[in-house]
């Protein structure tokens, strides 16, 4: 058995919207499906005749058998459930928190709350959730697609979280998990597992190839196609996210334009805007190559700066506490120059710049890493193991 428990590092913020989604969940579980599960459906309920008619004929079972087992649980999961060959706006969303048992819900609300934490530092409380359900859609719909006349309801929070796990392993490849191994009576211990390795055991072993063996239904009993289709349409939004990195900043440049609309530059006649810009640079004028930097009009203008330009500008901004500037223009120089010389230190402003936000720090640790791996000075370098050594220490506290 590999069992995850845990991983590492974690964030120094309270991950109150994912403990709310799974307050939610159990919640659900202990009003709703405890009390139904022991209770007896209504003979008169036309519902249960509806159910006893689309699931009683799908296999060998006499219905006879299945009335005497049916609890009026299974109604509601059969009403509220996501059922492909009878698909409702309603059941997408209460499909999400309804499970089949105690270990279905325990294993969801375990991979929710090793994982989310991370991913809800890194996009905020509100902007999770709704990624949270998008992928759930997301997962339910893709499954859909490969058992359009399944009467069968599927239930369960697995499709999110697996939207979840798409997020993490883009956004989080050097993190460790802690996965407890047993194999009795040779291994009984836990170990840190690179992340993406976990990840990508779960994605190919657990669910693509039983999928592929399975035709792409659910018979094993298990929503193989829901895992995969919300992991990648997690790993899609994380994708989008990180391809316009300024997705998030967007008042906060026009609000700094504004306030440097004013701060004129002194003007050289005659040269090109990454030219005046190096100019300022080079006479110890920052303010001003700011200021016009973020008045360019075209990215041409800015994929014509010089790489150490752009880094001395987005440094600028970090002393300058504006660090909602200077992670855009980090962001954008490592998505864009991915082999240029001043990588390591576009990839510590990166750091930096998330570095002073708590439910930021582990996307600062990951850039810290990289900066080491890439560093093109001692300077650079020691930097990014300082730094790394800090977050270790207030891990460990």
């Amino acid at each position: 058995m590999f069992l995850p428990v845990g991983d590492f590092p974690n964030p120094r913020t309270t991950p109150v919207m994912t403990y709310l989604l799974i307050a939610a969940n159990v919640m659900v579980w202990l009003v709703v499906a405890l009390p139904l599960s022991t209770t007896r459906p209504d003979l008169n309920d036309p519902l249960l005749l509806q159910y006893l008619r689309d699931l009683g004929v799908q296999g060998s079972v006499p219905v006879r058998v299945i009335f005497e087992q049916v609890s009026a649980y299974d109604l509601f999961i059969y009403q509220y459930g996501y059922r492909p060959a009878d698909p409702s706006f309603l059941t997408l969303f209460t499909a999400m928190f309804l499970h089949g048992g105690w270990l279905h819900l325990i294993g969801n609300m375990l991979f929710l709350w090793i994982f989310g934490d991370n991913v809800e530092h890194r996009i905020g409380h509100i902007p999770f959730f709704f990624a949270y359900m998008v992928t759930g859609i997301l997962a339910t719909v893709f499954f859909a697609m490969f058992v359009p006349q399944s009467q069968t309801p599927m239930v369960g929070a697995s499709g999110a979280i697996s939207g979840v796990l798409g997020f993490y392993f883009l956004w989080f490849p050097r993190n460790m998990v802690k996965v407890f191994i047993f194999l009795f009576p040779f291994i009984m211990n836990t170990f840190l597992v690179p992340a993406r390795l976990v990840l990508g055991f779960y994605l190919v072993i657990d669910n693509l190839l039983p999928f592929l063996l399975t035709g792409g239904g659910g018979g094993s009993g298990v929503a193989h196609g829901a895992h995969i289709g919300g992991f990648l349409g997690g790993l899609g939004i994380a994708w989008g996210i990180d391809r316009f990195p300024g997705w998030k900043f967007g008042r906060s440049f026009r609000q700094f334009r504004r306030e440097e609309s004013a701060a004129g530059s002194t003007s050289t006649p005659g040269l090109k805007p990454a030219a005046l810009i190096h100019h300022h640079l080079t006479n110890h004028r920052p303010e001003q190559a700011a200021a016009l930097f973020l008045r360019l009009g075209s990215e041409q203008d800015r994929r014509a700066l010089a790489s150490e330009d752009l880094v001395r500008i987005g440094e600028f901004f970090l002393e300058q506490g504006r660090d909602d500037l200077a992670l855009p223009l980090f962001r954008r120089f490592i998505q864009e120059r991915p082999t240029d010389f001043y990588l390591d230190r576009a990839l510590l402003g990166a750091g930096r710049a998330l570095e002073r936000h708590g439910r930021q720090i582990t996307s600062a640790y990951q850039y810290f890493l990289d900066a080491v791996d890439v560093a093109r000075t001692p300077e650079v370098r020691e930097e990014a193991l300082m730094r790394l050594r800090a977050i270790d220490r207030l891990a460990k506290r």
